[in-house]
């Protein structure tokens, strides 16, 4: 029985654009048949939004966490800013504006504003501190942020606000998502982006070859804060009910661990982790009594076990994980083929 030889594939990254845009197609077109032949209850059709939801939160902390490396921990203050804004602007308008995809962007892109103007003002005074320093400066925002919305007559108070048309749907979550990731992505692998990169790994370093450190944290920073303020806007389509609460320091929390469990510096870990940790939950109601034992063991045991998450600060590869596989089948094959061939030599003799 013959051996094999490992030879690591060879895919023509020529068509590699070309690959993952019928992939993300495909993707849509099967997901949406589901959901259109009601195959997917809406019980999973709420899901599959609340996943589009955090992952363009993860992928925006994403920003400013892993890829800049400074540690915000308030990324729920401008999900909840853009959540409110849009909600407000939507009430506004919704007797004016019928079409729900309208309606749905002119109100995102009233949050986007806000959130901005928002994060140029945190982020120019608390980008000059770092590291714990920081972390507790945008933690307090976070909590600063909860405490106005609770106490203006506008938002509902404590009460929250109602009222909010639910016009969120499965597409336009996923091309708004697919659009956001796409736009951080390019920008990343941007010099723009290589600006920010070279500040997380040395910022004197950075700042000796001519790169403004303060105007690309603050970049990455308005641009983090931007994108949550949109996935605030889809949360708050898809629940059509807004509380104060909702947005505290758990959330920054929840959105915090999906960007360590998916590797700081990653956005393809971000998205997988943004998937796993949003249905694990709800895989684990069964469980009542023992739901969050389980989720805290599994995080656990990912940090210990990968502290550097599923991704690292790698990207998901077609290539390398083909090869990955090709190679254990090679080894594999061969152990066997090893262990044929002593038997028959045995019996030959």
């Amino acid at each position: 029985m013959k051996t094999l030889k490992y030879k690591p594939l060879k895919i023509d990254s020529k068509y590699g654009v070309l690959r993952i845009i019928i992939a993300v197609v495909t993707i849509f077109i099967i997901l949406n048949s589901l959901i259109n032949f009601g195959i997917l209850s809406r019980y999973y059709s709420t899901i599959l939004v609340f996943i589009c939801v955090f992952i363009i939160m993860a992928t925006s902390l994403n920003i400013a966490t892993g890829f800049l490396g400074q540690l915000v921990l308030g990324h729920a203050g401008f999900m909840a800013i853009g959540a409110y804004t849009a909600a407000l602007t939507a009430i506004a308008l919704k007797g004016t504006i019928t079409n729900d995809l309208l309606l749905f962007i002119i109100s995102a892109l009233a949050a986007v504003v806000t959130t901005s103007i928002v994060g140029i003002l945190v982020g120019t005074p608390a980008l000059r501190l770092r590291g714990d320093y920081l972390g507790i400066m945008t933690l307090g925002f976070g909590e600063i942020v909860k405490v106005i919305l609770t106490n203006l007559d506008i938002t509902g108070g404590a009460q929250g606000l109602t009222g909010i048309p639910r016009i969120m749907t499965f597409p336009i979550a996923f091309w708004t998502t697919v659009v956001i990731v796409a736009t951080i992505y390019l920008f990343m692998n941007s010099r723009h982006g290589r600006a920010i990169l070279s500040i997380r790994e040395d910022e004197i370093a950075s700042e000796s070859v001519g790169i403004n450190i303060t105007k690309y944290k603050i970049i990455g920073f308005v641009m983090a804060s931007l994108f949550g303020g949109v996935g605030g806007a889809m949360y708050a389509f898809q629940i059509g009910y807004l509380a104060p609460a909702t947005f505290g320091f758990i959330k920054s929390v929840e959105i915090f661990v999906i960007v360590v469990l998916g590797g700081m510096g990653s956005l393809s870990g971000a998205v997988m982790a943004a998937i796993f940790l949003t249905y694990l939950p709800e895989a684990l109601r069964e469980f009542e009594k023992y739901r969050l034992l389980l989720y805290s063991i599994l995080l656990i045991s990912t940090m210990l076990f990968r502290p550097q998450g599923l991704m690292g600060t790698k990207e998901f590869s077609l290539t390398n994980t083909l090869n990955k596989v090709y190679k254990v089948f090679v080894l594999g094959y061969n152990k066997v083929a090893g262990l044929f061939n002593k038997l028959f030599a045995k019996e030959s003799e």
